[in-house]
């Protein structure tokens, strides 16, 4: 009789085996469809129609993409999203390596400094935005220590190309303390004897960081550059708060994603030609990280 009973148990279990994975993972792939999957399909469908907020719309094959060849807005949003990604990239790779360096060692007091580092991170975006635009307005905190020592006003918030680089300013600055987690993880993988090896061959702190430290957070670096690459390509809050909803002077300062939200919104959006801007900037994010991997595979060859 017992062993009747195991057999018919193990019968049942097995019966279940196949579905019971999909009933743990069915939350997570419901939000996932919900909230993901879905609205990309949706944006690639009314990419080739000529929907509107109030209107379904019909289909229209190609024509929002020729309309973005001819667009002086788009090719202005382009340029100014691809400036951000040259602009802030490499910061966000080198600077925050630098940084985890810094409070890599376990002495007294460092758990505060990376608290400090890290408060950024935490910090809502609005908020950081807010308080930098008071510090660089005219007559903001810069300003006025500029002014004390002689160099007088700059119009950090009303010049085109300088609005670009507070913004980028500020990503880097919030950004610093995320990456830098992301490396003191893996710096903590770094066998401490290449760098006593090192030092016994005669090599300072600049070589020891090239030859050793870099090689060995080299794949962590190319992570960094992926996102960080996506992000800065996708950047909206930091220039729309500096720059204002217009995009700054004749609205220079738009990016591909502020002229999403600017074409797509309000109850006569174009919402099939601002889908047809999020395909485009899909596909320069993919291509971004395809480029950033097949870097780090040559490389490594």
């Amino acid at each position: 009789m017992a062993s009747t009973a195991v057999s018919s148990g193990a019968r049942r279990i097995r019966r279940q085996l196949p579905t019971s994975p999909w009933l743990f993972a069915a939350p997570g792939l419901l939000i996932a469809g919900a909230f993901i999957l879905y609205p990309f399909v949706s944006t690639l469908v009314n990419a080739f129609t000529d929907r509107r907020t109030l209107v379904p719309g019909e289909f229209v094959g190609l024509a929002n993409f020729r309309e973005l060849l001819h667009d002086d807005m788009f090719w202005i949003g382009l340029r100014n999203s691809s400036l951000y990604v040259l602009g802030v990239v490499p910061a966000l790779v080198l600077l925050p390596l630098l940084l985890a360096l810094l409070v890599h060692k376990s002495i007294p007091g460092i758990t505060f400094f990376r608290s400090a580092f890290y408060t950024p991170v935490v910090a809502s975006i609005v908020v950081v935005g807010l308080v930098w635009v008071w510090m660089l307005d005219e007559r903001g905190l810069v300003n006025s220590l500029l002014e004390t020592v002689g160099v007088g006003r700059i119009g950090f918030l009303s010049d085109q190309w300088l609005i670009l680089l507070s913004a980028m300013a500020v990503t880097v600055w919030k950004g610093l303390g995320y990456y830098m987690i992301i490396y003191l993880a893996a710096l903590a993988n770094v066998p401490r004897e290449l760098h006593e090896a090192a030092a016994v061959d005669g090599a300072g702190p600049v070589r020891r960081f090239l030859s050793v430290t870099v090689p060995a957070v080299r794949s962590t670096m190319v992570l960094v550059a992926a996102l960080a690459s996506v992000a800065a390509f996708k950047v909206f809050s930091e220039v729309y708060l500096m720059a204002g909803p217009s995009g700054g002077p004749a609205g220079e300062d738009t990016t591909l994603v502020m002229l999403v939200q600017r074409t797509g919104t309000g109850l006569t959006g174009r919402v099939g030609y601002a889908s047809a801007i999020s395909v485009v900037v899909f596909a320069v994010t993919l291509v971004l990280m395809l480029l950033v991997l097949r870097a780090d595979r040559k490389e490594e060859s």
